[in-house]
């Protein structure tokens, strides 16, 4: 009886091991993971279409656009305008992009916002002309991703405060806080000063009627403000001549000393002519025999200038502008002043004026 006993205990014990094992197939364990998405600074790359536009006032010498294509140094003035396309990444996604704007001041700075850019969906490739990498990688043109990519195109117009030398740039901003300027810095100098200075007179002395007299030379300076950089494209133009006293004058025909017939061709009938010098240029081979040369009649600037009242112009076909007729800046024009005085004349004629004029390129 008592073996009987035990060998159902040792079956039982038997089969409460069977039932543990089956009972592990249950047991589980987790590992979790740890990362973060990186923060990634937008970037920004200034493209090949960067344009400097002419004010809507008064339009320059050349035709067919506002292009200011003559601008070759570094200053603009109110109204006008500089335009860049950008191209902006955000790996985060482009909707993480919070501003695109043009930055004037201190190189490098992002905090003075002059102008917003405005989003260009008018391409959807990346363009060579960015230059558009990360590190050393090259992103080329089927490398285009619209939701991480975007083209701006930005517009700064020249503020009428604006005065002095200033740093300016795009700017890419995200929701972040973070922000990256394209790396092309540009220098400008706005609203500089512009005069003209003119050191001597227009003195003939005395002069006998019928006879040619000569003034000493006199000299015409750009005197734009120092830094500028502003070339001056250089015109003439003048009045008739009356005697301010009560003198009975007569020259010849009437108390009036006529400046010229109106053109630019100087003869023996024109009373006032002149001959200037510019560096290696002159008015000889333009005017007459001494190479002097006619002035046309005006009191105001107006688009006629352009091709009538020259300083020192040129007949032949050339560009735009001529050379000889560009004043860099404190440089210098050498100008004598010829006058035929006509027979009979009686009378001082002082009242009336010759006038310089410059227009900056």
């Amino acid at each position: 009886m008592k073996k009987e006993v035990l060998i159902s205990a040792v079956v039982f014990v038997l089969l409460m091991l069977c039932f543990q094992s089956v009972s592990a197939v249950n047991i589980g364990a987790s590992v979790g993971i740890e990362m973060q998405t990186e923060q990634f600074k937008p970037l920004i790359w200034m493209c090949q279409y960067r344009i400097v536009y002419d004010d809507n006032i008064e339009r320059g010498r050349p035709e067919g656009g506002n292009e200011l294509e003559e601008r070759i140094n570094n200053y603009a003035f109110t109204g006008e305008q500089i335009t860049w396309e950008v191209l902006v990444m955000d790996k985060n996604g482009i909707e993480k992009v919070k501003d695109v704007y043009v930055a004037v001041g201190a190189q490098g700075s992002e905090q003075y916002i002059e102008a917003n850019c405005q989003l260009n969906n008018d391409r959807s490739y990346i363009m060579g002309c960015c230059n558009a990498r990360i590190g050393e990688e090259k992103l080329e043109e089927g490398d285009w991703d619209p939701k991480l990519m975007a083209y701006y195109k930005c517009t700064f117009t020249v503020e009428p405060q604006m005065h002095g030398e200033y740093w300016m740039h795009a700017v890419v901003t995200d929701l972040d806080d973070q922000s990256t300027a394209v790396d092309e810095d540009e220098y400008w100098f706005f609203n500089p000063e512009i005069q003209l200075k003119i050191t001597g007179d227009i003195d003939f002395g005395k002069v006998r009627p019928g006879t040619t007299a000569y003034s000493p030379t006199i000299a015409v300076q750009n005197g734009a403000e120092a830094g500028s950089g502003v070339l001056l494209d250089m015109f003439i133009s003048g009045t008739d001549f009356y005697d301010p006293s009560h003198s009975g004058a007569k020259c010849p025909i009437t108390n009036q000393l006529k400046l010229g017939d109106g053109d630019r061709d100087c003869d023996d009938s024109d009373p006032f002519c002149y001959y200037a010098v510019n560096g290696a240029y002159s008015t000889e081979g333009i005017g007459d025999s001494e190479g002097y040369v006619g002035i046309r009649y005006g009191d105001h600037f107006d688009s006629t200038f352009y091709d009538h009242n020259e300083i020192i112009r040129s007949d032949d076909p050339l560009p735009i502008y001529y050379l000889a007729n560009i004043l860099a800046p404190e440089a210098e024009m050498s100008i004598t002043f010829r006058l035929n005085l006509p027979e009979p004349c009686n009378g001082d004629f002082t009242d009336g004026n010759i006038f310089f004029w410059a227009e900056a390129i």
